[in-house]
């Protein structure tokens, strides 16, 4: 039995580590301040006697009573909508909640992952995009206070690995959705399946050919597991390599939903990633072979089946 720190633990992603952990025996506190997450995520755990939770801020001190065997930090606005109407939280929570999260494990001895992501290639000019490619980042864009915001958070846990001996572990991930995404959080996937559902017109920005590649929630949490446990330093990205068009992915969204939508299309916003796709040639090699089992077809039967109860 661990015992887990998970910052961010009420949002998407980090409800779903709560769950893993949990189901595996362990002693899981959630840390959250609820700025992007939710507590209807975390509701159906506060029954389970190894779960516990701190509503907390993690840009100020952190204090967890005990010992502590990992800290997973996963605290952090996600979405172009939150980090683009929180930036500067966005930015204190990468730097500053980063630094507290890394102080904490020294403190504690415990093992850290660092939720990164593949924005921190930027607008690749490499693809697909493998760990050592240092990326294409416009640094005051409106999405550079997420881009930075990570990739400052890299620089400092490798930082502590160094100078202090932390045991870090660095994902770097890639466009992920299911169940517990938030209806208005601006993402493709949310915003499609809403429209969807609703019988609008799905919107699609630019001419729809820039591309994405989608993983489903269960396959990263897995990746996310075996790469805290693993003896791997160093980024790793964790994503599903099947590469769809925005265009492609829209049609698929409509033919899923049994919607009559049309798609309309936008004005692309600034600094939109052209291409995204993981190289996990690195993940494969260093998780035991890790790859993604959800096919789209079904990942998304399971997210628009979770929209539908939202959407009504």
């Amino acid at each position: 039995m661990a015992r887990v720190l998970i910052t961010g633990g009420a949002g998407f992603i980090g409800s779903h580590l709560c769950e893993r952990f949990l189901k595996e025996g362990d002693e899981v506190i959630c840390m959250d301040n609820f700025i992007t997450g939710s507590p209807d995520n975390i509701a159906h755990l506060f029954t389970n006697k190894n779960f516990s939770f701190i509503p907390q801020d993690v840009t100020t001190y952190i204090y967890v009573k005990g010992p502590l065997d990992a800290i997973l930090h996963f605290a952090s606005p996600a979405s172009p909508v939150d980090y683009l109407e929180l930036p500067i939280q966005t930015l204190k929570v990468g730097s500053l909640g980063t630094h507290k999260a890394l102080g904490l494990a020294k403190e504690k001895g415990a093992r850290l992952l660092l939720a990164s992501t593949s924005e921190v290639y930027g607008d690749p000019l490499v693809h697909p995009q493998k760990e050592d490619y240092w990326g294409n980042v416009n640094p005051i864009g409106p999405r550079g206070v997420y881009d930075e915001a990570k990739r400052f958070a890299e620089a400092m846990t490798m930082a502590y690995h160094r100078a202090h001996g932390v045991q870090a572990r660095i994902v770097r991930i890639f466009n992920t959705y299911g169940p517990r995404m938030r209806l208005r959080d601006g993402r493709v996937v949310p915003n499609f399946i809403a429209q969807a559902l609703r019988g609008e017109d799905l919107t699609v920005y630019g001419d729809g050919k820039q591309t994405r590649s989608f993983c489903f929630v269960s396959d990263l949490v897995e990746g996310l597991v075996r790469l805290l446990r693993s003896d791997h330093v160093g980024p790793v990205n964790i994503g599903n390599p099947r590469e769809l068009t925005i265009l492609e992915f829209a049609q698929a969204i409509i033919q899923l939903t049994g919607s009559k939508s049309q798609i309309i299309f936008q004005p692309l916003p600034i600094d939109d990633p052209k291409q995204r796709k993981p190289d996990i040639s690195l993940a494969r090699q260093v998780l035991n072979n890790w790859e993604p089992r959800v096919s789209l077809e079904d990942g998304l039967r399971q997210t628009i089946a979770y929209f539908q109860d939202k959407v009504a």
